[in-house]
């Protein structure tokens, strides 16, 4: 992958972290702001699973945030762009879409393929 290719999905990934923080940064504010302790059981409630909701979708960008952090550090490697699995270069119409993959088409088509196969078997964690 050429110097100016890895700058561009740096940038890429840069701007994906720093909007994720601010979102973290607004959740935060948001729920310090709107905690109340409401005297109607159906407005805790409601407030509650608003919460819920918002700490579960925080924790899916925690997640990811991981991946963009690894993501940064393969490309400082010099590793980015390149299959886990198979060693092969990962498309760039695959990385434009999904810049923290680290499997190349295949190798995820496979895994996904296992996926599917072991978790249609009921049995098989019994």
């Amino acid at each position: 992958m050429s110097e100016g290719q890895l700058e561009h999905f740096t940038e890429i990934l840069s701007a994906w972290k720093r909007e994720l923080v601010k979102e973290v940064d607004r959740t935060m504010l948001h729920m310090k702001d709107k905690a109340s302790n409401f005297p109607d059981p159906n407005d805790r409630a409601t407030q509650e699973s608003e919460f819920g909701l918002e700490l579960r979708t925080r924790d899916r960008e925690r997640k990811l945030l991981k991946k963009i952090n690894s993501a940064l550090l393969r490309i400082g490697e010099k590793i980015f762009g390149y299959c886990e699995e198979t060693g092969e270069e990962i498309g760039l119409r695959r990385l434009e879409a999904r810049p923290v993959a680290t499997l190349c088409l295949e190798a995820q088509e496979r895994r996904e393929l296992a996926e599917r196969q072991f978790r249609d078997r009921e049995d098989y964690y019994r």
